[in-house]
C-alpha cells in the first residue's frame, strides 16, 4: 500500500480490476463488521453498496436478513441495474435496490453508499433538523449535508430512491426526516467512515442541546475546517485504523 512522506497510507490506484473488485469486497465487508460492532443494526435493515469497477451499473451489497456481524466476502450479493442478483446465493433487501439504485446511477462518481438505522441518527432525524457546527468532527459536514423532507413509508420503489438521491445532491451525506442516515463517498472506506462519524455527530448535537445553549463555531472558520477534514482521502485516512482493528480480529471476514 502506497504512503506519503510522514508514513501515512494512501489509497490504492489499481491496474487490474479482479483486483480492485476484491479491494472493493474486502472494505464493504470490513465497513460492515464495523456498523455490526457499534450497534448500527435495527433487524434487517440498513445496507452498504458499492460499485463494480468493470460493471459500472452493478454494485454489490450484503444479502437480505443476514447480520453485519457475519457477513463475509463470499456472501457478498452482486445486482445489476434492473434490481436483478447476479452474482450470489442470496436474495437482497428491496429497499436497498430502491435506494442504492438511483443514488449510483445519479452520481457517477460516487463508488459506495451506506444507510442504517442508527440510533442517534434516527433521534435527529425525527426532529428534520440539519447537523450544527459544534464541534470539531460536525465540520466536516458542513455546508456539504442536506435533509430528505418527506417520509413515505419504506423504500419499495425507485422513484422514491430517485427522490432521496434529489435530495442528496452533490453532497456527502443527507439525513431522511424519521428514518436515519445516508452517506456516499468515492470509496468505500469514505461512506462508511462518513456514516461512522456522522452518527458521533448526531450523538453529540442531542446531548450538547439537552444539556444546554450550545456554541456555535463561526461560518469562516467551520468552513475552512471542512476544507481541512471533509474530504474523501481524509475519511479514507479516518478509517484505516478502524479497518486494522477489524482484520485483527475478525480474519473470517476474507472467506
Amino acid at each position: 500500500m502506497p504512503r506519503d512522506q510522514l508514513g501515512l497510507r494512501l489509497p490504492q490506484v489499481f491496474d487490474d480490476i479482479e483486483e480492485e473488485r476484491r479491494h472493493r469486497q474486502e472494505s464493504l465487508v470490513i465497513a460492515f463488521r464495523l456498523f455490526g460492532r457499534f450497534g448500527f443494526e435495527e433487524g434487517i435493515a440498513g445496507h452498504i453498496t458499492a460499485r463494480d469497477p468493470e460493471h459500472t451499473d452493478h454494485f454489490w451489497v450484503n444479502p437480505y436478513g443476514m447480520s453485519f456481524k457475519h457477513i463475509r466476502v463470499s456472501d457478498l450479493c452482486l445486482v445489476n441495474h434492473r434490481g436483478e442478483v447476479v452474482h450470489g446465493r442470496y436474495d437482497i433487501n428491496e429497499a436497498a435496490f430502491a435506494i442504492h439504485s438511483r443514488i449510483h446511477a445519479a452520481r457517477p462518481e460516487v463508488v459506495a453508499a451506506a444507510h442504517s438505522h442508527s440510533v442517534h441518527g434516527k433521534a435527529l432525524s425525527a426532529l428534520g433538523e440539519l447537523l450544527e457546527p459544534i464541534t470539531q468532527d460536525v465540520c466536516a459536514f458542513y455546508e456539504d449535508h442536506a435533509v430528505y423532507e418527506e417520509y413515505n413509508g419504506v423504500v419499495d420503489d425507485t422513484e422514491e430512491g430517485r427522490r432521496i438521491a434529489q435530495a442528496l445532491g452533490g453532497h456527502k451525506a443527507v439525513i431522511l426526516r424519521n428514518h436515519g442516515l445516508l452517506t456516499v463517498g468515492r470509496y468505500v472506506e469514505a461512506a462508511a467512515w462518513w456514516f461512522i462519524t456522522m452518527e458521533r455527530s448526531c450523538q453529540a448535537q442531542l446531548l450538547a442541546k439537552a444539556a444546554g445553549e450550545v456554541v456555535h463555531i463561526d461560518h469562516h472558520t467551520a468552513l475552512m475546517t471542512q476544507k481541512d477534514i471533509g474530504t474523501d482521502d481524509m475519511a479514507w485516512t479516518n478509517f484505516q485504523p478502524l479497518r486494522d482493528q477489524i482484520v485483527r480480529s475478525e480474519p473470517d471476514l476474507f472467506d
